[in-house]
């Protein structure tokens, strides 16, 4: 699968990114050497912070304010919809758009949609801050890159910003114990990024770029890394802004 060259690649390394080796290099002494883990490892510290976030954390214990954090999430709903739209129509066989169709039935249009709206009117968030709130900066970023993973056609970039979104909510989600948070607000948003079926889906995703990514050559390899790592900060960003 070819890969386009283009100035993405100012989703290269930036000036605080300490220098990653090559995935043929790195894979030789790695314990993992799935491609998935290489792109994890690379998203440094970034990919931690998030996972171990104090807003994350405040989610877990039911204490978080998620106001600011669901109004400026749903803006994200379009974007993330299309995105998957994008990789049914870029995958390159029939096995891999059956999953990605799947869950955009399923989850997106439904019950993650459901969920933003009975949250957004429990915290009496009106019609205006839901279509048309001020957005984050951090927001805007982050819809953008998403906007230029699928407009790129290029499966292993959708893959990047797909599995690194996924994955790392599955991250922090999955620290939660039991009882889980009495009020739904948080309840149901750790529900919805945790357990058998959310574990199977980033599975998924994490398989899929496991699959093409050793092939792709390095240059491509570096592609998918600079969209991977640049949605890392993007989402340590967005927790943060969250954090207030």
């Amino acid at each position: 699968m070819e890969i386009e060259d283009s100035a993405a690649d100012s989703h290269a390394d930036g000036p605080n990114d300490s220098p990653v080796p090559a995935y043929a290099v790195w894979r030789s002494t790695a314990a993992d050497p799935a491609f998935s883990e290489w792109l994890r490892s690379a998203s440094e510290p970034d990919w931690t912070a998030v996972v171990t976030h104090p807003f994350a954390a405040a989610i877990i214990r039911g204490e978080a304010d998620m106001r600011r954090y669901l109004v400026q999430d749903f803006q994200f709903v379009d974007a993330f919809t299309a995105l998957l739209g994008a990789a049914v129509a870029g995958a390159d066989r029939f096995e891999s758009r059956v999953p990605f169709g799947r869950f955009l039935g399923q989850i997106v249009t439904d019950t993650e949609r459901s969920y933003f709206h009975r949250a957004l009117a429990d915290l009496g968030v009106g019609a205006d801050d839901l279509t048309s709130p001020v957005l984050e900066p951090v927001t805007v970023r982050f819809r953008a890159l998403m906007d230029e993973a699928r407009v790129s056609q290029e499966y292993p970039v959708i893959l990047a910003v797909l599995c690194l979104a996924e994955w790392i909510y599955l991250g922090w989600a999955s620290r939660a114990a039991e009882p889980l948070p009495e009020r739904f607000l948080h309840r149901e948003w750790i529900d919805l990024h945790s357990g058998p079926e959310f574990e199977a889906w980033v599975g998924f995703l994490r398989g899929e770029l496991d699959r093409i990514g050793p092939s792709l050559g390095e240059d491509g390899q570096a592609r998918v890394l600079g969209f991977f790592r640049e949605a890392a900060r993007l989402e340590r960003g967005f927790f943060d802004m969250a954090e207030g």
